[in-house]
């Protein structure tokens, strides 16, 4: 997927915060809840397409879609990780 150069490099384009790769768990329970229809982007936007991956910003409120093997970094398209039901705190992110 994404190289660990490559992803040391990577900040939210808002916050200029690192961004670290979703695990699998937050990504399925986001994937789920776009397939709900309960997911809108920063830009108010119902987002439609599933996610293969994603980016989370350090401070874990913020995710960024990574959609064939592309992360999206743009502002707009960023999705407010407090949407999913029981938010991001329970869920850990890879470092590698």
């Amino acid at each position: 997927m994404i190289r660990q150069e490559f992803l040391e490099l990577l900040r939210c384009p808002e916050s200029q915060q690192k961004l670290v790769l979703a695990d699998d768990q937050l990504v399925s329970r986001l994937n789920q809840a776009i397939g709900a229809g309960r997911i809108r982007n920063r830009a108010g936007d119902r987002v439609e397409e599933k996610l293969d991956a994603g980016l989370v910003r350090e401070d874990r409120l913020v995710i960024y879609p990574i959609i064939d093997e592309i992360p999206i970094l743009l502002q707009d398209d960023g999705i407010l990780l407090d949407q999913i039901a029981g938010g991001p705190s329970s869920d850990k992110t890879n470092d590698s």
